[in-house]
């Protein structure tokens, strides 16, 4: 039997592509590939009984193309602060094993690089949204601001993280990864932050 499990938050997501990024209304990439780096900070959770509140999780991901035309290439990255049941939960929810929308996500990799436990650093201050994972990720984007100072947003876009939530649109100032012998350096493209509602189903 599958166990219940919700979890609540904020993500961020930054990739390669011009602002705002054509993948997000099913067109191709602005530079023929994206490389896209999540992080979500899970601020209220459970799987089963296992509490998953205050942790992180990452994922990089990179297409040769059009993202729902070729084979993701992807990594997880687990808080290595979560104990072993934690970790197990938030494996098998991310990984896509127990539905709900991690597990539309996950359809898409067909190269999967595995999954690490490693320190996630989440901080949102004011407009601005930063993960960080020593030696392997630092990104921090930065809402770009609309008529009369406010966020421009997005709804309804259908390659969407978090689903029935607007997104802050966002450029980079800065965006670093090297793992699994992919290593990506980007400023000033795009970027999304909003909430995120997921459960199993």
């Amino acid at each position: 039997m599958t166990a219940d499990w919700m979890l609540e938050g904020e993500y961020f997501e930054a990739c390669n592509c011009d602002a705002a990024c054509p993948c997000v209304f099913l067109s191709a990439p602005t530079t023929g590939e994206c490389t896209v780096f999540i992080g979500w900070h899970i601020e209220k959770g459970a799987f089963g009984e296992t509490d998953l509140g205050g942790l992180n999780v990452a994922r990089a991901i990179h297409t040769p193309g059009h993202m729902l035309e070729v084979p993701w290439t992807a990594a997880l990255y687990l808080d290595d602060r979560a104990s072993d049941p934690q970790r197990q939960a938030l494996a098998r929810i991310f990984t896509g094993q127990v539905g709900g929308s991690p597990s539309k996500l996950a359809s898409h990799i067909g190269n999967d690089l595995g999954v690490r436990s490693l320190p996630i650093n989440f901080t949102a201050d004011g407009k601005k949204r930063s993960v960080s994972i020593p030696k392997v990720a630092d990104i921090e984007i930065a809402a770009i601001v609309g008529q009369g100072d406010g966020d421009v947003t997005i709804h309804g876009h259908p390659l969407c993280v978090a689903p029935g939530h607007d997104a802050t649109v966002c450029r980079s100032d800065h965006f670093r990864f090297t793992d699994h012998g992919l290593s990506w350096e980007i400023s000033e493209k795009t970027g999304f932050f909003s909430p995120f509602n997921y459960a199993g189903s």
